[in-house]
């Protein structure tokens, strides 16, 4: 790749001899410049030095961020990568059950959802935490994070954790400069350009659901996804924060979630809270279902039972 096609922002006010100054300014510049590959990476750069907050962009602005996205991803990973913004659908309110009985701790839902939401592969980073715990034990502080070997274990039990998308979020409060949100389906979500990466939302979520990018992520081309959503699963930067979306870029098209695609045991229901006929409505109905550290008053939607 060249360096034109991986010139950053920094590298690109250099070239251009500008410390700081106006879009239009730098656009001029740019436009005096005879290759075109060169132009429209800078008119990239700019557009990124520029870019607004999701929520304050109107249907242009995210039209042509979502293109410009498209073509920096292209240019990084070699890949077409589609970007998409659909917004949440009319009359859904999310929720999610897991029936701990079913669980036997198999981590397939981990590895789906690494695989689904481009995920850093060389971090480890992961947003579901399977952890494992003694028969009547539920202190989750003392439970094995990072169990080996062959499951179930006789006399265990397998409690996941993730995101438990609360109608109350303290990470939400926690954030200095609103780069994170409940979107109206209740499914919370971050702008990856907008966070300063101050960690903030992390120190302030009691589920361990935030993580950070600590370096660049690293994901091998042949397994990136290429379907990816502004608020989801598309790629992001070192430095920023990251989370479970409830896979918002399958949901919104109907679809499940990744993980409980994947669990083979069928622990996990998904389903819209407004629906009377759904299924997670039929749990909450009819079986003695917790959430966890309610005390808190953080009003999760990721409720938990047992036969």
């Amino acid at each position: 790749m060249t360096e034109s096609k991986n010139m950053t922002r920094r590298r690109l006010l250099q070239v251009l001899g500008i410390g700081s100054g106006a879009a239009a300014t730098l656009t001029a510049a740019s436009s005096k410049l005879g290759n075109e590959d060169l132009r429209m990476t800078m008119l990239d750069a700019l557009g990124d030095m520029f870019q607004n907050h999701f929520k304050r962009m109107d249907k242009n602005e995210v039209q042509e961020t979502l293109a410009r996205m498209e073509r920096k991803y292209a240019a990084q990973y070699q890949k077409d990568i589609k970007v998409s913004a659909n917004g949440a659908l009319p009359n859904t309110r999310y929720g999610y059950a897991l029936n701990l009985s079913k669980c036997k701790g198999y981590r397939a839902c981990v590895q789906a959802c690494v695989a689904e939401n481009n995920q850093s592969r060389d971090s480890e980073i992961q947003y579901i935490r399977v952890v494992e715990l003694p028969h009547g034990t539920y202190n989750l502080e003392h439970g094995n994070h990072y169990y080996e070997g062959e499951v179930p274990k006789p006399d265990h039990t397998y409690f996941p954790i993730q995101c438990q998308q609360c109608d109350n979020p303290p990470c939400v409060q926690a954030c200095p400069v609103e780069a994170t949100w409940q979107e109206p389906d209740g499914i919370v979500v971050i702008d990856y350009d907008w966070c300063i990466g101050c960690r903030y939302c992390q120190a302030a979520c009691p589920y361990w659901a935030r993580k950070f990018n600590w370096n660049e992520p690293q994901i091998p081309v042949e397994e990136i996804n290429p379907e990816t959503h502004y608020l989801s699963n598309r790629p992001r930067p070192k430095g920023v924060m990251e989370k479970c979306t409830f896979c918002l870029h399958r949901v919104r098209q109907q679809r499940m979630p990744a993980c409980q695609e994947a669990c083979p045991t069928g622990a996990r229901i998904f389903g819209n809270l407004l629906d009377p006929q759904s299924e997670i409505r039929q749990v909450l109905a009819h079986k003695n279902v917790f959430r966890l550290k309610e005390d808190l008053n953080t009003e999760p939607k990721f409720w938990y039972f047992t036969d």
